[in-house]
């Protein structure tokens, strides 16, 4: 059970819906959430069903806190969602669990992990209650060779590389999901990783890796949010002209081929998710669909869904 979260003044808040309810009525997030709604309530969203057929596979940036005050962006990802069928569960990958051996998180609601500093105290009471993922984890389990067993860590929740857009794709936080770890930034390894998880599509499981486009926060001139530096332009350009040619070749030797390295990426993890994403196409030279593109705060927000 996940613990509850208290403040001097106020009692406890159990639920995602309470947790919302708290989010003062102007704030970005809860005109979102009021959006969503009324979405819903207008075109209720289709449920995945065996003649919707595979789902893709996705690549998103996401953000950090700051993405609930950024209401085109979250206005991009919950349309985004809305064109796919709702799936039965959703498998993701985030950058910011990297460990080995490969490990799920828990199968069942558990606390979020606030993976975060200086936002606002808001963000740390937020909260993300999904279904118990345990057929799913039963599943992603069945897919990995015997030579690696899946280790569950059953105290750890989702971090804010998944709740974060998860969140705002699918608000009302009724789909089941597991976070898998990242246990190599191998690229080869990490294709056929999710090359083992293909198969989850074609039984309504969403597939996503969740990274960064650009990720150079070091080098960011944060006295003017609206620069595109030309490591974050350059290596966006290069990543796209190399997703439509299909040449996983050159997206795997990024370190040395992407123009703005190693300042679009300092460190590689929100890069990486992206081969995940790419095994898990039925075809990973395939020229995948651009969702979302542009620029916020300097850094690419591209994101892709795969066929």
């Amino acid at each position: 059970m996940a613990t509850t979260i208290t403040s001097a003044d106020e009692a406890p808040i159990t639920s995602t819906a309470q947790a919302d309810a708290r989010i003062p009525a102007q704030h970005p997030f809860a005109q979102h959430l009021r959006s969503a709604a009324a979405a819903a309530q207008a075109s209720p969203h289709a449920p995945w069903t065996p003649a919707s057929g595979p789902l893709p596979s996705l690549y998103l940036s996401h953000g950090a806190p700051m993405l609930f005050e950024m209401r085109d962006w979250m206005t991009e990802l919950h349309s985004w969602a809305r064109t796919l069928p709702r799936p039965k569960a959703i498998l993701i990958v985030s950058a910011h669990w990297e460990s080995a051996p490969l490990s799920i998180s828990t199968t069942t609601p558990s606390d979020l992990v606030y993976d975060f500093s200086g936002f606002d105290s808001m963000y740390s009471t937020m909260r993300y209650d999904t279904p118990a993922a345990t057929d799913l984890a039963r599943q992603v389990a069945a897919m990995m060779p015997d030579a690696e067993p899946l280790h569950e860590h059953r105290s750890r929740g989702l971090d804010h590389g998944a709740w974060v857009p998860l969140k705002i794709m699918y608000p009302e936080a009724d789909i089941p999901v597991l976070q898998l770890s990242m246990p190599t930034h191998d690229p080869a390894r990490l294709l056929d990783l999710g090359r083992r998880l293909r198969q989850l599509r074609e039984t309504g499981v969403l597939v996503i890796g969740s990274g960064y486009m650009t990720h150079g926060l070091p080098y960011l001139d944060w006295s003017d949010s609206t620069n595109v530096p030309s490591w974050s332009s350059d290596f966006d350009s290069w990543a796209a002209e190399s997703l439509a040619n299909g040449d996983i070749d050159t997206l795997s030797d990024f370190r040395h081929r992407a123009p703005g390295m190693p300042y679009a990426h300092p460190t590689v993890e929100h890069f990486t998710p992206l081969f995940v994403t790419l095994g898990a196409a039925a075809d990973p030279t395939a020229v995948p669909t651009t969702a979302i593109d542009g620029y916020a705060l300097g850094l690419s927000k591209r994101s892709f869904q795969t066929i």
